[in-house]
């Protein structure tokens, strides 16, 4: 009986590694015929999705990694979000946001605008523009959360004529309340201090754009993953906390 039971187990182990062999091999041809048909794409990986015959397909575009879907023969291509209904979860923006996800610790930190607020257990590293309005209204909702820390790396893109208000943050004294009063208050408070300190707006510039940060706010948790535009508050929270829970772990 033993016998019997050992060799059921075996088969069923030998039918479950063919069908992986198979299903990769499907993803290779599907690899195949998609920069086949497409000259100059570069597929980086393949993988089915919940949905029977639907696949994922990553590929580096200018803003770092993107993400399409094709079906088994590579015949249809369709771009936009994938969304569980049942779970209420967007798919394709969890999986964009691991994908692009970095190393937290690497993150020059010591460039950044630090505001922290009770004990600043939570953290936050966000890419962000004072003249933005998703950038400031995210800057408002922050301030409802307690306990947290936030590395602000001035990203001043969307008025460059303006970026020596970020400059004169870096010189103000107390950075942090510069900060808020450029980027949090209804009507933007410029900082008295003069923009003539050495400051790292430059360096954090070039910093965005080795890390495809093409629109603010761009955030980044701090296991790396990262998110882009504004968030509700409950949202912002919830992951926040979702985080920390991890790195407690």
């Amino acid at each position: 009986m033993r016998w019997a039971e050992r060799r059921i187990q075996g088969l069923l182990a030998a039918a479950l590694l063919a069908a992986a062999m198979v299903a990769r091999a499907d993803e290779a041809q599907i690899q195949r015929a998609l920069e086949a048909r497409i000259p100059g794409l570069k597929v980086e990986s393949v993988q089915a999705t919940p949905m029977h015959g639907l696949y994922e397909v990553v590929y580096q575009g200018p803003d770092g990694p993107q993400i399409v879907y094709v079906d088994e023969a590579a015949d249809f291509l369709l771009s936009g979000s994938l969304h569980d209904l049942k779970a209420k979860r967007n798919l394709t923006k969890e999986r964009l946001s691991k994908l692009s996800a970095i190393d937290f610790d690497k993150l020059p930190l010591d460039l950044a605008v630090k505001v922290q607020r009770g004990d600043g257990r939570r953290v936050l590293a966000i890419f962000s523009d004072p003249y933005c309005p998703y950038c400031r209204h995210l800057e408002k909702e922050l301030l409802q959360i307690g306990d947290i820390t936030v590395y602000v790396f001035m990203y001043p893109v969307i008025r460059p004529a303006n970026a020596d208000h970020s400059r004169a943050v870096w010189c103000s004294k107390d950075r942090a309340k510069a900060w808020l009063d450029l980027a949090a208050r209804d009507q933007p408070k410029v900082p008295a201090a003069a923009a003539t300190c050495a400051n790292p707006i430059d360096q954090i510039l070039a910093l965005g754009r080795k890390l495809h940060v093409n629109s603010t706010p761009t955030l980044y948790f701090a296991n790396g993953e990262r998110a882009t535009g504004g968030m509700q508050v409950a949202d912002l929270r919830a992951k926040l906390d979702e985080v920390a829970k991890q790195a407690a772990k």
